[in-house]
């Protein structure tokens, strides 16, 4: 029974890790595609949007 309930909980943290994952993923594309927005758009008007 233990064995069970041992699994079940790995299973538990490991299907909410891989949803984490999944959304850390999504977040990591847009901010990429802003990241490359951005540079075009440095480059088109020749100044910076950032201050950093």
């Amino acid at each position: 029974m233990g064995a069970l309930l041992l699994v079940l909980l790995l299973a538990l943290v490991l299907g909410g890790l891989g949803f984490a994952v999944h959304v850390l993923w999504w977040l990591a594309l847009i901010v990429l595609a802003i990241w490359i927005i951005g540079f075009f758009v440095r480059s088109v008007e020749g100044s910076r949007w950032y201050r950093w």
